[in-house]
Order: C-alpha cells, then sequence, then structure tokens
C-alpha cells in the first residue's frame, strides 16, 4: 500500500539505488492522501520523544501548509484565521480542560 511522500523522496531513493514506483494523484486522492497523511503525522507526533517533538510538528505543519495550498489558502491566510479565533476564543496555553 503506498502512501504520500515528500517531493523529494523518490530522487533520494533513485540516488540510494533504488527504483521508486512513483504516481501522481489527482485532486480527490490527492486531498484525501494529504487527510490520511495528517493523521500519520499527529499519530508520530504523539509518540515523539522531547528530542523528536520539533521534527514531527514541523512534518505536521508541511502536510498543514499542502493542505491549505490545495484549498486556495496562502499559509498567510491560515495564520490570519489563526489570530482571529485566538483573538476572539484565546489560544490553548492555559491549559484549561472542561470535564
Amino acid at each position: 500500500m503506498g502512501k504520500l511522500v515528500r517531493d523529494r523522496i523518490p530522487e533520494i531513493i533513485r540516488a540510494g539505488g533504488g527504483d521508486p514506483v512513483v504516481t501522481v494523484l489527482g485532486d480527490a486522492d490527492y486531498r484525501e492522501a494529504l487527510l490520511e497523511k495528517l493523521f500519520e503525522e499527529a499519530t508520530e507526533l504523539r509518540g515523539a520523544s522531547a528530542a523528536g517533538v520539533a521534527e514531527e510538528i514541523a512534518d505536521v505543519l508541511e502536510v498543514l501548509r499542502a493542505v491549505a495550498h490545495v484549498h486556495g489558502y496562502e499559509w498567510w491566510d491560515i495564520e490570519k484565521a489563526a489570530e482571529v479565533k485566538r483573538t476572539e476564543r484565546g489560544a490553548f496555553l492555559e491549559r484549561l480542560h472542561l470535564g
């Protein structure tokens, strides 16, 4: 079963002597693959050691950038929307948990 990979991965595999089988996804399959990748990366973040957290956050961020792009947004659009929500509803810094 295949999975979505970063753009340079096939090149890196070839440089190592491999012969990757690569398919370019259509729009609907790409959107679905991005969401699957987001869950994959979030799961890896959840299990990351303290030393690996930054790298896993970077992976999640890269997938989110691609999700924004495929839906026609620039990253600054997302930052602007986040700032509006942060101003109206707050962030997640106070560790509040409703229960």
